[in-house]
């Protein structure tokens, strides 16, 4: 068990002055540590000082003793730093098992989970962050292996292959103002590091150091607007795609932090001593408000002191905001009397892509201080601006400095879409000035605990807290709850559920009493993120729907990848599957005629130019990709490679698009055009090459075109398998159920399954879907254990917006959604002996009326042993390795009897 205790300076540091003006009429705190730091205590009082100091000792070990009476493994992430720390963490129930860093750590764009330790609530707006980094396309504004803080970010960037958006940064201070990313680096232990999904703290030093850009900013970043030619050290593949290079090599094991021998690049110019002063900053957030509180040192360090530099004015706290960055336009204002600072900035990082510009599209901010102001300023390109009140340019901000012997300053952030007004009202709705700090945090944590302590885990594999599956299991479903983000915002009627936010595709305004989802990754998320949101979000499913629908009103198709407006990213139109998901689990608080209206035009009308474009990723400046290459695919039966890229992705991607339409259709009563669609959903079969047993991609003239070509983020190993819909169609297309096992067994035991990314999330479940589930029972928990952990490392590939923790959600319970666009999840082998899961009101009943329900998951002696023996739903056996939806919703017990031996149950 680790200490809580840092460091005990007894003594003030020499030549450190304290400062004799108090910070304000109220008298400073009386805490115990207080007491201690502050030399509050006189050298004739050394006895008391000594007691107090020992009491406060006795107070540290008791809490700990009763905080962590029974430790949860992983909860080295949340190990607090003061007493008042603690009062934030209690009560956290299951909270306690999340840890917001998983996915935060890695040496490259693909190397990591793309995630950061954000505070906000599910689907909120904006995600509050520590920022290490600056982020472009391939890079996020936090990762694990830095040293320095750079300040606090308001981030909309959804994903770490996408762009950001709107964003502002705070930065804390003492003495010269630093604007630049480069100069405010501020130095931080990691064992002085708390994130939770409800408040992150962070002990730094005061003092801040230049550093310079980490490893993979200065190889990879940016890539203007997304579009344009790559860097020649991004690996480009024959198809194309340059999303994500080629897997690093790993030793299994996924890597852990190795904070002492991997490093980002930096050069600086002062390193923390012992007793050194720092900052504390602690951050929670709601959908639409940052809330940070910075606690300053009374007093410098003696170095400080001693150089000029550091006299009068120039030793007293400021906070800092970027409101631009480079290159990008942007405003700042400062309002003395109101104690604001606010700005905006047009800053969308992919705005070459796709036909909708957006070209009005401005992220406001308005940031409220505590305290007031005793000089400010604005900078330009990082030249200060004493005394200025306002600006426009690139590469601007603004600062406020506060009287010396400040102690503790809250800066609350409101952000939005709309303008500087709503922002200013964001701020007075979420965060009024009756609602105190500790306050918002608690909300927070409420509104977590609501969502994830619905679900209680039962016997676990305890051997390594590095592994602990609880840990990974509830910070998979916090990761899962965060998008698509609701970029709705609060009216002056909002009690009557009125709603403003502003669409990229319209370029304007709207209000609406519905809200309006963004972010949409359906290439990835189509696969098991939906269909855990009707299980735990079931309230919202019926309006993201209905923000498809929206958005195929104003463009005219329905979205592929929507990052503020359309960005063509990735290819099929798997919108069709997440609206069969929907339906298929009776949610259907949408209209379902225009949902099959929109989908069939994704089935039946190519995109614009369709024989002229090759609709290469990322190309910019296209119409709306859709489904790229559709005519050959009609006349044809498959996407032609000397047409189009992605030709064989396309075609096999296209295929399960034609069920999940036939699915839509057959909701809204086609039922001719649903038989028609089925039938072409067989198109898979065109380009299965029998003579190398496996997919390829077909020229215009019939030839093939070679196993390298057509691929996206895949090869052909990973596709041969990619027919979700109709596993047992492929198995006779490649001879028989035998062969198509013996075809697994080459590809698992050859090392060709990339977990790392969605294409083969469904592969190991394709030996239960044919008949053969021991295998999937054994090879699920290995690709879990090699691909998952509990620490920053947790993530081999990017979360993409929570498929790679969906997958790990389901595969824990024992279950997974092999094809989306149905009712069935294909089963696997639960990990837990028992899951208790209280499924929210409306899941049962497609998101409308109904109560709650309990279902409860019971099987003895799963962590030890992984073969399913027999399965029982309320009772009644199932001999088929299937469940329905239906049966997740409705059950009260759901038993599976498990063996440390194969068995023959579910085999055909």
């Amino acid at each position: 068990m680790r200490m809580l205790v840092r460091h005990s300076p007894l003594k003030e540091p020499r030549g450190c002055t304290r400062d004799v003006t108090p910070a304000s009429d109220t008298p400073p705190r009386g805490d115990l540590w207080d007491c201690l730091k502050s030399g509050a205590l006189t050298g004739e009082n050394k006895t008391k000082k000594f007691c107090c100091f020992a009491l406060y000792i006795l107070v540290i070990l008791l809490l700990e003793k009763m905080y962590y009476n029974v430790k949860p493994a992983g909860l080295g992430f949340l190990l607090p730093v003061t007493v008042a720390s603690l009062s934030f963490h209690e009560n956290a129930g299951v909270l306690r098992y999340v840890n917001p860093r998983i996915g935060t750590y890695g040496l490259t764009p693909n190397g990591n989970g793309g995630m950061i330790p954000s505070t906000s609530p599910p689907f909120g707006m904006t995600r509050w962050t520590p920022q290490t980094r600056e982020n472009y396309i391939s890079q996020c504004p936090y990762n694990d292996m830095d040293k320095y803080i750079h300040g606090f970010q308001a981030t909309h960037q959804p994903a770490i292959w996408m762009g950001e958006s709107g964003q502002v940064v705070i930065s804390p201070g003492i003495g010269n103002v630093q604007p630049l990313f480069t100069q405010r680096a501020h130095s931080f232990n990691k064992s002085d590091e708390v994130s939770t999904p409800y408040v992150y703290e962070v002990t730094m030093s005061a003092q801040s150091a230049i550093a310079d850009l980490n490893l993979t900013e200065s190889i990879y970043s940016p890539v203007p607007g997304g579009a344009g030619e790559p860097s020649d050290t991004v690996v480009e593949g024959a198809n194309g795609r340059t999303r994500r290079a080629a897997p690093l090599e790993r030793n299994e094991p996924a890597l852990l932090p190795t904070y002492e021998t991997i490093s980002p690049s930096y050069d600086p110019i002062w390193q923390p001593q012992p007793g050194d002063s720092k900052i504390k900053t602690t951050m929670t957030a709601s959908s639409h408000v940052g809330r940070l509180r910075f606690d300053f040192p009374t007093c410098s360090p003696h170095q400080w002191s001693r150089s000029p530099s550091w006299s009068g004015r120039y030793r007293r706290p400021y906070v800092f905001i970027q409101a631009t960055r480079q290159n990008w336009t942007g405003h700042v204002k400062i309002d003395t009397e109101g104690q604001e600072i606010s700005g905006s900035n047009s800053q969308r990082q992919d705005y070459a892509l796709g036909p909708f510009k957006a070209g009005s599209f401005r992220g406001y901010f308005v940031s409220r201080f505590s305290e007031p102001f005793e000089s400010f300023g604005v900078a330009h390109e990082g030249i200060l601006e004493e005394g200025t009140n306002e600006l426009d340019g690139t590469h601007i901000g603004a600062y406020a400095r506060f009287r010396s012997g400040t102690k503790r300053v809250e800066v609350r952030t409101g952000v939005s879409f709309v303008s500087i007004e709503q922002a200013r009202r964001n701020l007075d709705v979420e965060a009024p000035s009756g609602v105190t700090f500790d306050d918002a945090v608690e909300n927070l944590k409420q509104v977590w605990l609501e969502k994830l302590g619905r679900v209680e885990i039962q016997g676990v594999n305890e051997s390594s807290t590095d592994f602990d599956q609880r840990t990974i299991w509830y910070t998979g479903l916090f990761h899962a709850l965060q998008y698509p983000s609701d970029f709705s915002e609060p009216t002056d009627n909002n009690s009557d559920g009125g709603k403003i936010f502003y669409s990229g595709y319209t370029d304007s305004v709207h209000t609406s009493n519905d809200s309006y989802y963004q972010s949409w990754s359906i290439w990835d998320t189509f696969r098991a993120e939906h269909t855990v949101l009707t299980l735990f979000a079931p309230e919202r499913v019926n309006s993201m729907m209905r923000s498809l629908l929206q958005i195929y009103d104003w463009a005219g198709r329905l979205p592929m990848w929507a990052n503020v407006v359309e960005t063509n990213i990735m290819v099929g139109t798997h919108v069709d599957a997440v609206l069969a998901n929907a339906l298929e689990r009776s949610f259907m608080g949408f209209n379902i005629s225009k949902a099959w209206e929109a989908v069939r035009k994704n089935a039946y009308v190519p995109p614009i130019n369709d024989t002229e474009l090759l609709y290469y990723d990322r190309e910019p400046d296209t119409p709306e990709e859709v489904r790229a290459g559709l005519t050959t695919y009609m006349s044809k039966g498959y996407v032609a490679n000397d047409g189009w890229s992605e030709s064989a992705s396309r075609t096999l991607d296209y295929a399960f698009d034609d069920f999940a339409a036939a699915v839509v259709a057959s909701h809204a009563g086609d039922e001719a055009t649903s038989q028609a669609l089925l039938e072409r959903s067989k198109s898979y079969k065109r380009i299965y090459n029998t003579n190398t047993t496996f997919m390829e991609a077909k020229n215009a003239n019939g030839t093939w075109a070679g196993s390298e070509q057509g691929w996206t983020e895949g090869d052909d190993w990973v596709y041969t398998f990619n027919v979700m819909h109709d596993p047992l169609g492929l198995a006779e297309l490649m001879g028989g159920r035998e062969k198509m096992k013996a075809k697994l067994d080459e590809y698992f035991a050859g090392g060709y399954n990339e977990h790392s990314n969605e294409p083969s999330h469904h592969s190991p479940y394709m030996y239960a879907a044919i008949g053969y589930p021991t295998y999937t029972q054994n090879l699920t928990r290995q690709i879990a254990a090699d691909n998952y952990n509990a620490t920053a490392a947790g993530l081999s590939g990017n979360e993409d917006l929570g498929q790679m923790s969906a997958w790990y959600l389901f595969t824990a319970l024992g279950f997974y959604p092999v094809n989306p666009a149905s009712d069935e999840y294909v089963v696997g082998a639960p990990f837990f002996e028992k899951v208790t899961i209280r499924l929210p009101a409306g899941a049962a009943t497609g998101g409308v009326d109904g109560g709650e329900h309990t279902l409860t998951i019971s099987a003895p002696n799963a962590p030890t042993q992984p073969f399913v023996k027999g399965l029982k739903v309320d009772g009644q056996s199932v001999q088929q390795p299937i469940l329905t939806h239906r049966q997740l919703v409705t059950a009260d017990l759901i038993e599976f009897e498990m063996s440390d031996q194969p068995r023959a149950w579910g085999s055909s």
